[in-house]
């Protein structure tokens, strides 16, 4: 049984005649402005599919008739599958899921309201948490270890998430011997290489550089994602007034040609790759042209992003659900609930970052982790709307019961109750002398006693047959983790 997300678009920042003005100057950027692409590789790539390429300046240019092949064939819905088959989704369309991200290098102590570096360990204890909260729907792996050399994180961080939860896992990459050692340890988990391709269990993200530049490196990972046909997320992350003009028509322009980037390429490179057109769009604290995660612009942006991914016809990675806040407390909520909703009421596939992640995105916290599963869960129940049928009516109810009655011990209230109302596991709805003689406990602290409860349940782990063979072929999994 696959999760079937629920349906968003009814909010739609820009207007059909909009969309069609950021499509018109997002082909004119890529034909008559061009992008950098800094990958050699890249650049030969894109020469012999029949882009202008100046070598010198490493400057590509992309004619509209050639774009619009390269989309035309990225598929415009992909599967991204977990172990567990009731954790499969389908992205694309307007479908909502919401899930983590990162890549935060520190967490949150909400004992001593302090931060500290991000290891391996508390990589598997955020994994066995989103395991087991039902609102964040894939695990986009979301810290990174710091007492790793690079060379070994990719394997210790999907390996990490494979052997905490059955749902899907995503994550970004840092070199290409890591990339194809997680695909080969996918390959043992999904059962055969066939197997993996049919139901992709893993996910790699690759970035462009805002504005319009295409790294060496990534450009290099970009083509060996493709080539291993695992689907593949092309995020950018423009600021208004620093990589992009202040704008936040022209900041979603410049978003657009730099996820294109990746996503023709990936096509050129391995025609039907599944693809996923991202954004990371914010605006600038113009105080100190500081990155923003919790602006409300930021919200608009990937709202936005939401609807022309759509007008592509591509998949599309959103980001939400962040706070600029430091601390557990109302700006974390509030900046955390908006951009989320903007996203999900939009149509956003998948919302990342939208869960644990505090401070610039440079924080994750076990609490936030709880908190927001909540929230989403308020905001997955906005974007199913309102039903409208005979039943919810209920005519032939109001009728019976008439002026002045009571609908408490009717049956169409027991039976509608729980469908029609969102029932919060987090939130405290007690009078104030039932809440205090409980303890008084605020939501932070209500939420530290959910993870304790949460990490003393027994975890998921790998089967062990298919968990040996990867300890003994897959070199550099460290011994806190297996």
């Amino acid at each position: 049984m696959m999760l079937r997300g629920l349906l968003g678009g009814s909010y739609k920042p820009l207007e059909d005649n909009a969309i069609a003005q950021i499509h018109q100057a997002v082909m004119r950027v890529m034909s008559e402005v061009g992008f950098e692409a800094n990958s050699l590789h890249a650049l030969e790539v894109f020469a012999e599919s029949g882009a202008r390429v100046d070598t010198e300046k490493r400057r590509v240019y992309l004619p509209e008739a050639l774009v619009a092949k390269l989309i035309a064939q990225a598929p415009s819905r992909i599967m991204l599958c977990g172990q567990d088959k009731r954790h499969d989704i389908e992205m694309g369309g307007a479908r909502v899921y919401v899930g983590t991200g990162g890549t935060a290098l520190y967490v949150y102590d909400a004992q001593s309201g302090e931060k500290r570096q991000a290891t391996l360990n508390d990589l598997k204890n955020i994994t066995r948490l989103v395991d087991q909260l039902d609102n964040i729907h894939l695990f986009m792996l979301p810290t990174y270890p710091n007492e790793l050399p690079i060379e070994q994180v990719d394997v210790n961080r999907f390996f990490t998430g494979l052997d905490n939860t059955t749902k899907h896992i995503m994550g970004g990459v840092y070199t290409i011997d890591g990339v194809k050692s997680v695909v080969r340890m996918a390959e043992m988990v999904a059962g055969s290489p066939e197997a993996l391709r049919e139901r992709p269990l893993v996910s790699m993200v690759a970035c462009s550089i805002s504005p319009m530049k295409l790294d060496g490196h990534y450009g290099d990972l970009v083509i060996t994602i493709a080539r291993e046909g695992v689907p593949l997320v092309c995020p950018a992350e423009p600021l208004c007034g620093a990589t992009s003009p202040v704008t936040l028509a022209s900041n979603l322009v410049i978003q657009i040609v730099d996820s294109l980037m990746g996503v023709v390429l990936a096509q050129i490179v391995n025609p039907g790759t599944p693809v996923i057109l991202g954004s990371v769009a914010s605006s600038t604290d113009f105080r100190n042209l500081g990155y923003l995660a919790g602006s409300v612009e930021m919200g608009l942006l990937n709202a936005a992003g939401a609807q022309m991914a759509q007008f592509y016809g591509l998949p599309f990675y959103a980001t939400g659900g962040m706070t600029d806040s430091k601390v557990l407390d109302a700006q974390c909520g509030y900046e955390s609930a908006i951009s989320g909703l903007l996203c999900a009421l939009a149509g956003a596939n998948f919302i990342h970052d939208a869960a644990g992640l505090m401070e610039f995105a440079m924080t994750m916290s076990y609490e936030k982790l709880v908190i927001d599963n909540e929230i989403m869960g308020m905001v997955l129940r906005a974007v199913s709307g309102i039903k409208v049928n005979g039943d919810t009516i209920a005519y032939d109810l109001i009728s019976q019961v008439g002026p002045g009655g009571n609908f408490v011990s009717a049956k169409h209230t027991r039976q509608f109750m729980r469908q029609e109302h969102y029932q919060p596991q987090l939130s405290n709805r007690d009078k104030r002398e039932d809440w205090e003689e409980a303890g008084g406990l605020d939501t932070s602290q209500r939420a530290s006693d959910e993870v304790a409860r949460l990490l003393a349940n027994k975890p998921y782990c790998l089967p062990e047959p298919v968990r040996r063979r990867i300890l003994g072929e897959i070199a550099g999994i460290v011994d806190a983790v297996a």
